[in-house]
């Protein structure tokens, strides 16, 4: 019955418009998230089923079929919130869709790269009327528009790596985006394999280090990836004093190895 479900569901969304009330549905990705994407420990991780999203790919390449069809002047009319959400689960969608390309046939999603190109260089996404990479996305989009200005967006797009913040088992949407990139910011940070206090020192994921400036433009007023980590000071297991501290700059900060390793069910 439940099969019978998810097929009938997937069916409908391939026929239902990609635009309500003005916005766009996501709902068919939805769908394919909480089919495919399996949580752990709560949501502080996720394995995706690659095996599942091949036999739903035809659902998967209506969704990002749908993506191709938003000219940049419709989007351009959107909130920022729901520009936001589109941009994300486009990443995400498309980050599926490259691995699917040569599963199971690897093991990280760098293995699709080569010497003189990485995977998110390749050019592969229709978007607005042109072919776009990954990269285009995440850092000159979402990062480089200088619109946003949201480095919670790092704990949101997907590169399908075990070391990344696990993908989210429901589509982002701009009505609830905020509570969204929180809650998943959040539950990263207590994911005591990747970010964690030692008593001494801070220890968290590469990520912060390789995106540092992001978590020092101003964002709610933090200057500081200090500022930034305290502000989430409970998901990090910290007390007031330990939060004040980080925050004044007077706990030390260590970033931790980053595990490329592909994040599939197992």
């Amino acid at each position: 019955m439940r099969a019978f479900l998810r097929y009938f569901l997937l069916s409908f969304v391939l026929v239902f418009p990609a635009f309500a009330n003005g916005q766009f549905n996501h709902d068919s990705w939805d769908i394919l998230l909480k089919k495919h994407v399996r949580v752990i420990d709560g949501g502080k991780a996720s394995q995706v089923d690659y095996a599942g999203m091949a036999k739903d790919q035809a659902s998967l390449n209506a969704y990002l079929g749908d993506v191709a069809s938003v000219r940049k002047q419709t989007f351009d009319e959107w909130t920022t919130d729901e520009q936001l959400a589109f941009l994300i689960n486009t990443y995400n969608a498309a980050t599926v869709s490259l691995v699917l390309t040569e599963y199971p046939e690897l093991d990280s999603i760098r293995d699709i790269g080569s010497l003189f190109r990485s995977p998110w260089s390749r050019a592969f996404v229709s978007l607005f009327g042109e072919m776009v990479t990954l990269d285009n996305i995440e850092h000159d989009m979402i990062r480089g528009w200088d619109i946003y200005r949201e480095p919670r967006i790092h704990f949101a797009v997907n590169c399908a790596a075990i070391g990344c913040p696990p993908l989210r088992a429901e589509a982002y949407v701009g009505s609830k985006l905020t509570q969204q990139l929180d809650d998943s910011t959040r539950l990263f940070l207590s994911d005591r394999s990747r970010n964690y206090f030692d008593g001494k020192r801070v220890y968290v994921s590469k990520i912060f280090d390789w995106y540092a400036d992001d978590f020092e433009q101003g964002w709610q007023g933090i200057d500081s990836l200090g500022e930034f980590l305290s502000n989430y000071s409970a998901a990090l297991g910290l007390d007031a004093d330990q939060k004040q501290a980080l925050s004044a700059g007077r706990i030390s900060i260590r970033y931790l190895s980053y595990d490329w390793g592909l994040n599939q069910t197992r």
